[in-house]
């Protein structure tokens, strides 16, 4: 595997053997009847009022706004409070690369709704391809990741460097994907690479208790608290791009320990 390779993921993770989980009739149809119209609803409205905005919004801000909005409501149709802790550790008025792990589709709604700045994300550039979606990815402002190769997605790391670099800061999940078992798989170094070349820091991100409120491949809401543990601020001044595999491992070890810590 190239230097490239290393940074971006170019192949499906392996999927380890976990026990699927078991889910009651009666929350079957809780959720066919009650949560999943409700989510669908939210999203398409919500979904409309940002693509009209998209017509004379070209920076994406109010598009943010009604994000924000949508992940708040997500979160109380999903009977999920969310507790940030450590917001005192949030770089206030510089940007950053926020790296999280990744363990459920409410991932991002969790941090839309608790993240109080703009940001943009790392998406994978495929769903710029999905009608609606990647309308609203691309008129809002996002950053796709190409994964077709390890030199093409440099390349697309290094567009979101140049986002950092005009002051707006970049979320990432350095996993590439959801987790299967609900444990911290292997990160990539994309995140630590674009924090490095922008020389801003990097902000490990912890949620813990998204993977129980909807696990992988299970299309069911188990309503539960949230919480979004913010790390300190790693420095990337003087490092340069060779470090950020170091980097990386010093990255997921931060967040292994927090979310052991909160989790067990």
């Amino acid at each position: 595997m190239s230097a490239a390779d290393q940074i971006v993921k170019t192949e499906e993770p392996a999927r380890p053997d976990s026990p699927t989980p078991v889910i009651s009739w009666r929350r079957r149809w809780v959720n066919y009847l009650v949560f999943i119209p409700l989510v669908a609803m939210a999203t398409g409205f919500f979904g409309t009022i940002s693509l009209v905005c998209g017509v004379w919004d070209k920076s994406g801000r109010q598009q943010h706004a009604i994000a924000s909005v949508w992940a708040r409501v997500l979160l109380r149709i999903a009977i999920a409070p969310v507790k940030l802790e450590h917001a005192e550790r949030l770089p206030v008025g510089v940007p950053a690369v926020y790296a999280s792990n990744h363990l459920s589709y409410y991932d991002t709604p969790v941090l839309f709704a608790k993240l109080p700045f703009q940001f943009r994300i790392l998406a994978k550039a495929p769903l710029w391809k999905i009608p609606f979606i990647g309308w609203y990815l691309e008129r809002s402002g996002q950053v796709p990741i190409d994964q077709s190769s390890g030199r093409a997605g440099v390349v697309s790391l290094a567009r979101g460097a140049r986002t950092l670099q005009a002051g707006m800061p970049m979320v990432i999940f350095p996993e590439g994907g959801r987790a299967y078992n609900g444990e911290l798989q292997p990160m990539l170094a994309g995140a630590a690479w674009m924090a490095i070349k922008a020389q801003v820091p990097l902000v490990p991100l912890t949620l813990v208790g998204t993977y129980e409120l909807l696990p992988i491949h299970v299309y069911a809401l188990k309503p539960r608290p949230i919480k979004l543990i913010v790390g300190e601020p790693i420095s990337t001044v003087g490092m340069s791009t060779r470090d950020a595999e170091v980097l990386t491992d010093k990255l997921r070890g931060i967040i292994h320990e927090t979310y052991t810590a909160a989790h067990g």
